[in-house]
């Protein structure tokens, strides 16, 4: 089921949003965000919604509603869904008017089905494919125009039989998931992730993941990460919206186990969230 907000009301199905003329259509102006709707749980809401309005102004566009609005909506429409609901929540700005520069923007916010994947894991390789750094693309905002780099990887992934791909940043350095963003075990037992850059966002479930590991005495190490160190780890997870945390079950050739920081990472995640 699909349920979106546009111009004062509700409707259901894939909703028309745009004219063959406006901005975001023939140019890429439109931004995103994504947040959970878990059994009635709305974890880290407002934060995701302050997102997009930070991520409309990077790239010129002005959300048209406060992140109280967009709240208030929020709530409103995860009330048409059933109590056990698992929704994704995305609200999207995007430039109607302009030709080169956008000059009027517009919101639509969608809620739909996207039950929580199980805690089985995923496989993923190493893509020779680089993220943008920031003088090269609005890389802090989540920007529809920079999907089409995460598909890419992801397409050339399946066709090699794995599910994703670990993405370097432009000096070859571990940047991130196709998707999410990524965290290791190194032999010793640190628990590391690529320090944010500004070629890939660091992501609001990731901050959060780091701060619950703080609290249970466990340090992650925010640094510059070599594709190597991937080849040696113990353990290989991932943080986003989409499904908190996810581990990593076979990297390249080699099976990995699901190891215990992730397991723990997931648990206490799920806690935060309400949902243990």
């Amino acid at each position: 089921m699909y349920l979106t907000y546009f111009n004062g009301g509700w409707s259901e199905g894939n909703t028309p949003l745009f004219g063959a003329m406006d901005h975001s259509v023939w140019l890429g102006s439109s931004v995103f965000d994504g947040a959970r709707a878990i059994r009635g749980r709305l974890p880290d809401l407002r934060l995701h919604l302050q997102r997009v309005i930070n991520s409309a102004e990077r790239v010129g566009l002005v959300c048209p509603l406060s992140v109280d609005e967009m709240e208030q909506l929020v709530v409103e429409g995860v009330a048409k869904f059933p109590p056990d609901a698992e929704l994704y929540v995305r609200p999207l700005v995007f430039g109607t008017d302009g030709l080169l520069v956008p000059t009027k923007s517009a919101f639509a916010l969608t809620l739909f089905d996207a039950p929580m994947p199980k805690f089985h894991g995923f496989s993923a390789c190493l893509t020779a494919l680089r993220r943008p750094d920031p003088s090269m693309a609005p890389t802090d905002a989540k920007a529809s125009a920079l999907y089409a780099n995460s598909s890419k990887v992801i397409r050339e992934a399946q066709q090699r039989g794995f599910d994703t791909a670990v993405v370097c940043d432009s000096l070859g350095n571990v940047a991130e998931f196709a998707s999410a963003n990524l965290f290791f075990v190194t032999p010793e037992g640190k628990v590391v992730t690529p320090v944010a850059n500004g070629t890939f966002l660091s992501g609001i479930t990731r901050a959060r993941v780091i701060a619950l590991l703080a609290h249970e005495g466990i340090a992650v190490e925010e640094r510059t990460v070599r594709p190597e160190e991937l080849e040696t780890a113990v353990e290989i997870f991932n943080t986003g919206n989409y499904g908190k945390v996810s581990p990593c079950t076979r990297y390249e050739n080699r099976p990995l186990a699901i190891g215990p920081i992730a397991a723990l990472a997931h648990a206490r995640y799920m806690a935060f969230a309400g949902l243990a």
